[in-house]
């Protein structure tokens, strides 16, 4: 029993000394869990590039790097993702750890400053963190004022989506068209340049939200007619819904049926016709000329007309061949022998020898 009792009374004190020691690592691993991200410096100009270095992140996560105009860590993107330098931005992926290190290259962006290092989660759970940095030589102007808690917007019409797809949609282009509706303002104060939240959402999805800022007053009372431009990814098909928020609250959803790029299909399908066909192309042009020959082509005879006549050899050439004479011409279009007998030699035949023989000279027949 007194064991039990000096056990117990050691583990009070300790408790009494010691209350936060249990708390700490809680604290530690909370804080460790927010996102950080710290530069390399703070100002640069165009074509040089500042170091971007975040810790705390989810491990082997996909990250957009950008640099954007009229934004602030406070308020954030004012413009959206259209107001980011985009050409020019870098996506990196955390380690094991959650940590990152990557250069990303200073370029102007769209919209004039102030400018921030927007870093955010390109897949799974949304998270963002907005550094300020500052565009040696970019204009700067001061954000739009945020809109007072008086102006209170509602959608008077219904939503449409107007535009259409083109030729390079059809080839995979990312789909874009302009949200267009009607809104009135139903508050006691004027609402100048509102910042809306469009979003995105394909099937069950969560929608992916982008600012967007009309640039235009409501007053009190008033009504507008409102466009903003909507854009999905490259190769995007299927169903979406389009999503309209302001306030923190969904003013109006759009259903967007977007078509298959079928040229893509298209595409791959020429693409396995064709370079099969090329490559048996080149293989049998390959074979043909390095097998062997099997026979090789005889050369042509040519016939020779012979000469009817000696031909202009001087002394010590080559005597021509003797031609059997005949008193007929031999015409070019009969070979030797097969010349049509002449016109005297229509009778019979005779011998045209004489009839006596010949006698010597200085004899004369006898009778």
């Amino acid at each position: 029993m007194f064991l039990l009792f000096l056990l117990s009374l050691v583990s009070l004190v300790a408790l009494l000394l010691f209350p936060a020691s249990p708390l700490a690592p809680a604290g530690t691993a909370a804080a460790a869990d927010q996102p950080a991200v710290t530069l390399s410096g703070a100002e640069a100009g165009t074509g040089a590039s500042v170091t971007v270095s975040g810790s705390g992140w989810r491990p082997r996560t996909l990250l957009m790097l950008l640099i954007c105009g009229r934004a602030s860590p406070a308020r954030g993107l004012t413009g959206g993702t259209n107001s980011c330098a985009n050409a020019d931005g870098r996506a990196v992926t955390t380690d094991a750890q959650g940590r990152f290190t990557r250069a990303l290259p200073v370029s102007e962006p769209p919209d004039p400053c102030p400018c921030v290092v927007h870093v955010a989660t390109a897949t799974g759970a949304r998270a963002q963190v907005d550094v300020v940095f500052r565009v040696a030589g970019h204009p700067v102007e001061p954000l739009p004022a945020a809109s007072s808690s008086g102006g209170r917007l509602a959608v008077l019409t219904d939503t449409r989506l107007d535009g259409s797809g083109g030729l390079l949609t059809w080839f995979g282009a990312p789909p874009a068209r302009t949200l267009v509706l009607t809104v009135g303002n139903l508050g006691t104060t004027t609402v100048k340049d509102p910042v809306f939240e469009v979003g995105t959402a394909h099937g069950v999805f969560a929608p992916q939200w982008d600012e967007r800022q009309w640039r235009g007053t409501i007053p009190p009372g008033g009504r507008a007619r409102v466009k903003l431009p909507v854009e999905l990814s490259a190769g995007a098909h299927g169903a979406y819904t389009v999503s309209l928020k302001y306030g923190g609250r969904v003013l109006a959803e759009q259903p967007w049926a977007v078509g298959r790029p079928w040229g893509v299909t298209l595409f791959w399908i020429l693409l396995c016709l064709v370079v099969p066909a090329a490559v048996f192309r080149i293989g049998m042009a390959v074979v043909d000329r390095v097998r062997p020959r099997s026979r090789r082509a005889r050369p042509t005879r040519r016939f020779r007309r012979p000469r009817t006549g000696p031909g202009p050899d001087g002394p010590g050439g080559r005597e021509p061949s003797a031609v059997p004479a005949s008193t007929s011409a031999i015409l070019p279009w009969f070979t030797p022998g097969t010349a049509p007998v002449p016109a005297d030699r229509l009778s019979a035949p005779h011998d045209d020898r004489p009839t006596s023989p010949r006698l010597p000279a200085g004899r004369e027949p006898s009778e």
